[in-house]
């Protein structure tokens, strides 16, 4: 046993601790020879890859990310910046304005209008009633008597030639007369006639009713026209006319035919007029206002025609031009407004004894496009009642001197006699 002990010890100090010496001699031999200057140069190659390589490429990329951000995205922003300035600046604002400013136009051209038409509306209504009360009360305060205001014709037709035709001046009497005399049946019925018939009797009607003024408006074609509504030929009328004339002796008429706004002369229209009438027509004289019908006698036609571009009708001659024919209509259909505007511009005239020409007052209204009630019939009406109101005003307004022609639409019988009524004290001296 001890001897194997003591080989064994002999080994582990012979061999194995020798060999352990060498095995660390060598192990460090080898870390201070490869291991610590590997290491060491892995570090200086780290160093210098930090150094050379990975510094530079972080300096590169900062400088190149300054760059980017100095060349390519603070341009870039600024550019947007300028881009969002400039759209709000030509599009944003100019759209905006557009806006505003298309509101106000749509505010003054379509809302203010409709809002001021709508108010129209309920005004009107108001504003006629208003006025048709103020002509009540003067009737029913004033009543509506004159001189003659009982009489009633049993010959309408005829109803000169029972008067003193010997003793009746041109200048004295009261003549009914028709507004837009011819414009029966014009238009299409219910749709546009009651826009445009100022009567429902034929020429040869109302002269038989006793109308004794007719106010006839013709187009370039020689059809009769009330504005944009166009009817029948000149023709009837004037074939009225004559017929009339022919039945009758001692009637004078005043026919006024004048060519209606808006449109052109009849081509050779005063040649017409004077071939188709020329054996009634009543010479144009300044003097004749002072005759008797019994020194006109047997002309009975005072034709004036008005053109609106041919020349006038000479003075002296067979036709009368439109100096001889005055009025002051007025485009209204309120009734108190056109009740006083005649009064009015009827107290301007001269006397009859000093006047050359005809003045003509028209009892009618006419219908207004702002408002509802645009047909004639019903507009009219408002005043057409009141004529023998304006009558007695003009005696109670010291002007009956000077009432001369009397026009109104729809002309009726009472309308008649009202003006026949009136020229008898006129002939008798006591008016």
């Amino acid at each position: 046993m001890d001897f194997f002990k003591n080989l064994a010890d002999s080994f582990v100090k012979e061999v194995v601790d020798p060999t352990v010496s060498f095995a660390e001699d060598s192990a460090r031999t080898v870390a201070r020879e490869v291991v610590d200057p590997t290491v060491s140069f892995a570090e200086d190659s780290a160093r210098t890859v930090v150094r050379e390589v990975v510094d530079p490429t972080v300096a590169f990329v900062e400088d190149s990310a300054r760059t980017v951000a100095r060349e390519v995205i603070d341009p870039t922003v600024s550019f947007a910046e300028d881009s969002a300035k400039t759209v709000v600046r030509e599009v944003v604002d100019p759209t905006v304005a557009f806006v505003e400013d298309s509101a106000r136009t749509v505010v003054r051209e379509v809302i203010d209008p409709a809002v001021a038409f709508i108010e129209t509306q309920f005004q009107r209504p108001r504003d006629v009633i208003e006025q048709e009360k103020i002509l009540d009360n003067l009737l029913a305060s004033n009543g509506s008597r004159f001189p003659g205001d009982d009489y009633h014709s049993p010959y309408r037709k005829n109803w000169m030639a029972h008067l003193s035709v010997e003793k009746l001046t041109l200048n004295k009497i009261v003549w009914p007369g028709t507004h837009d005399s011819a414009t029966n049946g014009i238009g299409i019925d219910v749709v546009t006639r009651p826009l445009g018939e100022c009567q429902t009797l034929s020429i040869y009607e109302q002269l038989v009713r006793g109308t004794r003024l007719l106010d006839v408006r013709v187009q370039e074609d020689r059809h009769i026209c009330h504005g944009i509504l166009a009817s029948y030929n000149v023709d009837f009328v004037i074939d009225d006319v004559i017929r009339f004339l022919s039945e009758t002796h001692s009637e004078i008429i005043i026919l006024e035919i004048r060519t209606e706004y808006g449109h052109k002369d009849p081509p050779e229209f005063e040649s017409y007029l004077t071939n188709k009438l020329g054996q009634f027509l009543i010479h144009q004289d300044d003097n004749l206002f002072n005759k008797s019908l019994a020194e006109i006698l047997p002309k009975r036609v005072i034709c004036i025609w008005k053109p609106r571009e041919s020349p006038r009708p000479s003075r002296g001659g067979l036709l009368w031009n439109s100096d001889y024919l005055k009025d002051n209509w007025i485009d209204t259909d309120l009734p108190w407004t056109k009740f006083q505007s005649n009064m009015n511009h009827l107290k301007d005239q001269p006397s009859l004894s000093s006047r050359r020409l005809f003045y003509r007052v028209e009892n009618t209204l006419t219908p207004q496009a702002d408002n509802v009630v645009v047909w004639v019939r019903p507009v009219t009406d408002r005043i057409r009642r009141y004529a023998r109101l304006f009558i007695s005003r003009c005696i109670a307004e010291g002007c009956i001197d000077k009432l001369q022609i009397f026009s109104t639409d729809f002309i009726d019988e009472d309308f008649v006699d009202a003006c026949v009524g009136l020229t008898y004290p006129r002939i008798n001296g006591r008016i």
